[in-house]
């Protein structure tokens, strides 16, 4: 392949974290290369329709899409809805009305959470025939959905914390059996998770049954499952990004210290008063310890490209808990994931190229493979 790479990056999306995709969106761009890549920049606003658009701002926080060109309207003056088609071409709803077609040659999916990390847009990528950043359809749906992570990671022997899953049927069924089960096998405090989303969004820590009761109603905003865990107490929360296709790496590690109570949606993306450590101060056998169990995680749901693994430690002992993996961690410029590999002497600029890379890599892989009809087929 000679010349400029045509990049497609898809942004925003349906799931609660539509900002924080943008804000993603907006660093990688930044950081591309322009003389190795011609970038089609693809809004998905709120309500899941698809955009050409020139900047990333095009979707707003509202969900609407503003600044399309002339050329991306209909004759009505509504904007095109475009989607993909088979070997990287993008198509409008009515294709008179847009001459300059970007092909891709491969597509950086930064979106964060559900119709975007869960494997739903891996799938139309794969069906689509076109190489993209990250995770597979198969490891993006079973990172994404914490209750089946926990049953693979159960499976492979990488020790967790307690947990039960209820459902909503059975809550509203009858909820004393829930409420009986988390307090007699796991005990409080508790953590209450939807299991379908990430950034902790959703997520609650409760003390007693009270606090648990408004904690369940809560996540079933989000999930019909949700996630009962047991709180990590006197444990350090550490952080490994993983990088790779069949070998992958393990960056170096860091610890952080929420400026609340717990590492919720607002320490992560709106205060500034989480503290983060890198490397993290740990000794050298629980480093190489954590690192290891990151690849072995990684390699568990069949991971591709990247993720971010993480953990708990505890202060006294060094025991080392799996928490979870995210298949498309934060690319914003405060990130766990960018800022590991920074550390561990991988620039962010050199690091989008590694995962473009990785991506056009593990799709030539996969070109020998007998997985579609030929027409020259015995019949």
């Amino acid at each position: 392949m000679t010349g400029k790479l045509n990049l497609g990056m898809l942004f925003g999306g349906r799931s609660c974290e539509h900002e924080v995709s943008i804000t993603s969106a907006r660093s990688i761009l930044a950081a591309l290369d322009p003389e190795k890549y011609s970038v089609s920049l693809i809004g998905i606003d709120k309500q899941g329709y698809w955009h050409m658009a020139d900047s990333i701002d095009a979707v707003t926080h509202h969900g609407s899409v503003t600044g399309v060109p002339e050329r991306d309207m209909n004759e009505s003056g509504d904007i095109v809805t475009m989607r993909l088609h088979h070997q990287g071409n993008l198509v409008p709803a009515d294709i008179a009305h847009l001459t300059d077609i970007p092909t891709l040659d491969v597509v950086f999916p930064v979106l964060h959470g559900t119709f975007g990390e869960d494997g739903t847009l891996q799938g139309i990528l794969e069906t689509a025939g076109i190489p993209y950043v990250g995770c597979g359809v198969a490891a993006s749906a079973l990172a994404m959905d914490k209750a089946l992570a926990k049953m693979v990671f159960k499976a492979a022997g990488i020790p967790q914390a307690p947990w039960l899953v209820t459902t909503h049927h059975e809550w509203i069924v009858d909820r004393s059996p829930t409420l009986h089960r988390v307090e007699h096998e796991l005990g409080y405090p508790v953590f209450v998770k939807p299991a379908n989303l990430g950034s902790s969004v959703g997520v609650t820590k409760a003390h007693d049954r009270q606090e648990l009761v408004r904690a369940l109603e809560h996540a079933r905003e989000f999930d019909n499952k949700v996630i009962v865990e047991q709180s990590m107490e006197n444990h350090r929360e550490i952080e490994c990004s993983v990088l790779g296709n069949q070998a992958p790496e393990a960056s170096i590690l860091g610890e952080i210290r929420p400026g609340a109570e717990f590492y919720n949606y607002q320490t992560k993306y709106l205060d500034d008063k989480t503290e983060l450590t890198v490397p993290a101060p740990l000794d050298p056998d629980t480093t190489r310890s954590v690192r290891e169990m990151a690849i072995r995680a990684f390699l568990t749901i069949d991971g591709k490209g990247l993720a971010r693994a993480d953990f708990f430690v505890h202060r006294d002992t060094n025991e080392i808990i799996l928490n979870e993996v995210n298949t498309m961690p934060g690319f914003t410029p405060i990130s766990m994931y960018p800022r590991l590999w920074a550390a561990s002497g991988l620039p962010y600029r050199k690091l989008i190229d590694r995962l473009v890379g990785l991506a056009l890599e593990h799709h030539r892989s996969k070109q020998h493979l007998k997985r579609s009809v030929r027409h020259d087929a015995p019949r």
